[in-house]
């Protein structure tokens, strides 16, 4: 549930503002939960039957043919756009512990770290079945959850930066809504967790005694108490400290401990990985 996206929300209150910024994060985290309750409930809406895959539920709703057309389109641009941006992420995210742990080393190309990170997953996606990332997978449920910790920890720990500044970072009428509608991506991009919510609960064994959904939505419901503990403090504390001056990710903006950010990083380096495995065979 916690995605690589978390990184950006104190950039993306910094394209909103406090007052929108807010807004829009506690609007997100409603709305999203709300919707995640909808596709929890429309698993076994039909007796007898379970979607298990998003374009099976798109069929039901609109027809065999149609269904396909509105719903797989939309599902590659979705895990096509996040994988390229988790390449970006894991790539940036090696090139900062990098320049981290060795500062007197020569400055290599981002390009090189991206394929070093794309290198991993030649050998990953090797591996036989989505199970076979089990223990992937649990390394970076518990490594994003430590990197956001890491981000609002350090942020305080570095304090507010001379001369920070808030509000909208353009002073004209065309770029502030350019960056509000760049602002209400990031958001929407924070909040990952419906790319793979039909298959974890077609996992989960259902009876008409005890159907999936009821234990599916303790889960959720657990996910995203964990996702507000992330979230909310990352976005709010970095944009508090940095302001304006807030990179698109959070952990390039910090610079102390040394040693901190350099294993925040390399969290994030292994926590995209994992998710970048789950969208690829969910892709499958």
């Amino acid at each position: 549930m916690v995605g690589a996206g978390v990184l950006s929300l104190p950039y993306a209150m910094s394209e909103l503002g406090w007052g929108c910024g807010v807004t829009v994060l506690i609007l997100s985290w409603i709305i999203t939960l709300y919707t995640l309750w909808q596709m929890v409930e429309m698993h076994e809406m039909v007796p007898g039957r379970r979607f298990d895959r998003y374009h099976e539920l798109g069929q039901y709703a609109f027809g065999e043919k149609l269904g396909l057309y509105i719903v797989v389109p939309q599902q590659l641009v979705v895990e096509i756009g996040v994988n390229i941006v988790y390449m970006i992420t894991g790539g940036k995210s090696l090139q900062k512990f990098h320049s981290t742990v060795c500062s007197s080393c020569k400055n290599i190309k981002l390009t090189f770290f991206i394929m070093i990170y794309a290198s991993v997953h030649f050998i990953l996606s090797h591996l036989p079945s989505f199970n076979s990332i089990t223990i992937v997978s649990l390394a970076a449920a518990i490594m994003s959850f430590s990197y956001s910790t890491i981000a609002w920890a350090a942020s305080i720990h570095n304090g507010v930066i001379e001369d920070v500044q808030y509000g909208y970072k353009s002073k004209s009428k065309a770029g502030t809504t350019f960056n509000f509608l760049s602002g209400l991506g990031n958001v929407a991009f924070a909040y990952a967790g419906h790319n793979v919510v039909m298959e974890i609960q077609a996992t989960i064994p259902s009876t008409p005694e005890k159907p999936s959904k009821g234990p599916m939505w303790k889960g959720v419901l657990v996910a995203y108490i964990v996702v507000a503990f992330c979230y909310f403090p990352v976005a709010l504390v970095g944009y508090w400290m940095f302001g304006n001056g807030v990179e698109d990710d959070i952990l390039v903006s910090l610079q102390k401990p040394k040693w901190l950010i350099a294993m925040g990083n390399m969290f994030v380096v292994i926590h995209v990985i994992g998710s970048y495995q789950e969208l690829t065979n969910l892709g499958d």
